[in-house]
């Protein structure tokens, strides 16, 4: 099999309502998206042409929506959710999805916190 070339999106950032905690559902916060997609783009490399490759913003506007949509408990929750989104394209090999929460309720001074999955066809 030929290597897999990425697509990479940084730092997506999305206002959800995603959380245990009831105020978290009440008043959301923003949360940021990374993703990485693989897959070939040699076809879109010789055609120049966005139809055979997958639209970056197609795509960040679909993650968008998941991010703002159905509110989940846990971010692992809504990184399987964009996961599972974005394997919906055939041509999409494997993905990773990180998930941060910088405005998690943790009382201790901190930067970030995120979760990262990988997810791709057998």
């Amino acid at each position: 099999m030929s290597q897999l070339d990425e697509i990479t999106l940084t730092g997506l950032t999305v206002f959800g309502y995603h959380g245990v905690f009831d105020f978290e559902r009440r008043q959301g916060q923003e949360f940021r998206i990374d993703l990485t997609l693989q897959l070939s783009l040699a076809a879109a490399a010789s055609s120049d042409d966005v139809v055979d490759t997958v639209h970056y913003g197609e795509l960040a506007d679909r993650v968008a929506a998941i991010v703002a949509g159905e509110p989940v408990n846990l971010i692992e929750t809504l990184a399987q959710r964009i996961a599972d989104a974005a394997l919906e394209d055939a041509r999409v090999r494997n993905v990773e999805v990180t998930v941060h929460k910088p405005h998690a309720p943790i009382e201790q001074t901190f930067a970030d916190v995120s979760v990262t999955i990988r997810r791709g066809r057998q």
